[in-house]
C-alpha cells in the first residue's frame, strides 16, 4: 500500500485534504499547543465540533477530520472496522508530523478512540469517551435497522429530494418541540440528509456491520478496560441519550474505577452542542489536572499479564454511580 500524502487546503474553509493509501481524507486543524484529536459520530462529521472548536482551539491544537466514509472524506469500498479507523487516525497524525494526542471521541468516534488508545497507547496522552460507543450491547433501534437487508434500497426512496425535505423538516421541528426525548433530531435530520449519496450510505452500512447487530452492539471494552490504568481517562454523557443509555456511563465507572465521570443534565446523545461551554469547561478541567500518559512497556506487560485477573465481566455486576455535572 502506498503512503505517499498530499496535503490541499480547501479554498472554501479551513477544510484540508491529505492523500493517504490513495484516499482523500478531510480535516480541519486549528489552535496551537498540545494535540487534541476529535473523532465524531456515526454519520457525522468534524463539523459536529463546530459549537466547541474555537474554545478548545484556544488551548490546543485541535485536529478534527472526517473519517473515511463521512462528510468530505472520500468513501471507498474499504476497512471500516474501528481497527481500520485507528490506523487510519495514526497515519493521518503522522503526516500531521504529530508524534501524540489527547483522544476524544463521540459516539462511534469513542469507539474508535479506545481503539487507538489500545493500538497505539505509546502516542495516546488521555483518552475521553463522550455518549460512546462500546460500553453494553444497548443502541438505538434506528442504528441496528441500518444492518437490515433492504436499507440502502429503502433509504434510496426515502432521501428522494422531495420526500428528504418533508421528513428532514418535520424531524426539525419536532427536535424544538421541548421534548428531552426528541432534542437529537435535528442532528439525526442531519444525519438522514447525508444518506442522499449511495456511497454515504454504503460506507455507513459497512460501518455499522462491524460493531452492531440486531441484537446491539458487538465490539466493546469491557475486556480491556483495566488497560485505562495506564492514561487519564475522561467520560461524557447527557441524561437525556435516546442513542445509548446513560447508565453505560456508570457501567464506565464500574469498568475503569479511576475515570472521571460527568454526566450532563438537560442533555441529549450530543453534549458538546447541548451546552457547549459546559462541555469545554470540562476539557479543560480534565487537562489540567490530569498528567499526560508517558508510555512504558514495563507498565503495559504487567497490565496485560495481570489482566486475566483484573478485567471485569463484561456487562455485569452493580453499578456504579457517575459524577453529575449540571448543563449550562
Amino acid at each position: 500500500m502506498s503512503s505517499r500524502a498530499r496535503e490541499d487546503q480547501s479554498p472554501v474553509d479551513d477544510v484540508t485534504f491529505v492523500t493517504i493509501h490513495g484516499h482523500r481524507r478531510a480535516f480541519v486543524k486549528r489552535g496551537r499547543g498540545p494535540v487534541l484529536l476529535l473523532l465524531h459520530g456515526l454519520g457525522c462529521d468534524h463539523r459536529t465540533w463546530d459549537p466547541v472548536i474555537d474554545s478548545l482551539a484556544e488551548h490546543f491544537t485541535v485536529i478534527a477530520p472526517d473519517l473515511l466514509g463521512h462528510g468530505q472524506s472520500e468513501k471507498p469500498r474499504a476497512d471500516y472496522s474501528v481497527g481500520g479507523y485507528a490506523n487510519g487516525m495514526r497515519d493521518l497524525l503522522t503526516v500531521l508530523n504529530v508524534d501524540k494526542a489527547t483522544v476524544v471521541g463521540h459516539s462511534f468516534g469513542g469507539g474508535v478512540a479506545m481503539q487507538f488508545a489500545y493500538q497505539f497507547p505509546e502516542r495516546t496522552e488521555r483518552l475521553m469517551l463522550v455518549a460512546t460507543g462500546g460500553l453494553g450491547p444497548e443502541v438505538t433501534p434506528a442504528i441496528r435497522a441500518i444492518t437490515t437487508p433492504g436499507f440502502h434500497q429503502a433509504m434510496g426512496v426515502l432521501t428522494l429530494p422531495g420526500v428528504r425535505h418533508v421528513n428532514g423538516t418535520a424531524l426539525r421541528a419536532l427536535s424544538h418541540s421541548g421534548l428531552s426525548h426528541l432534542r437529537d433530531l435535528d442532528e439525526v435530520a442531519d444525519i438522514y440528509d447525508s444518506f442522499r449519496d449511495p456511497q454515504a450510505r454504503a460506507a455507513i452500512r459497512h460501518v455499522v456491520r462491524a460493531v452492531v447487530d440486531w441484537r446491539g452492539q458487538i465490539v466493546t471494552m469491557a475486556d480491556r478496560a483495566y488497560l485505562t490504568e495506564a492514561m487519564p481517562m475522561a467520560v461524557v454523557w447527557g441524561r437525556d441519550d435516546m442513542v445509548i443509555p446513560v447508565s453505560h456511563a456508570a457501567r464506565a465507572s464500574q469498568l475503569a474505577p479511576k475515570a472521571r465521570v460527568e454526566v450532563m443534565e438537560r442533555c441529549g446523545h450530543f453534549p458538546h452542542k447541548d451546552h457547549p461551554e459546559a462541555f469545554v469547561d470540562i476539557v479543560l478541567d480534565w487537562a489540567r489536572t490530569t498528567q499526560p500518559a508517558v508510555y512504558s512497556r514495563a507498565k503495559w506487560r504487567a497490565l496485560l499479564r495481570a489482566g486475566a485477573a483484573a478485567a471485569t465481566q463484561p456487562y455485569g455486576g452493580p453499578l456504579a454511580p457517575a459524577r453529575e455535572a449540571a448543563g449550562a
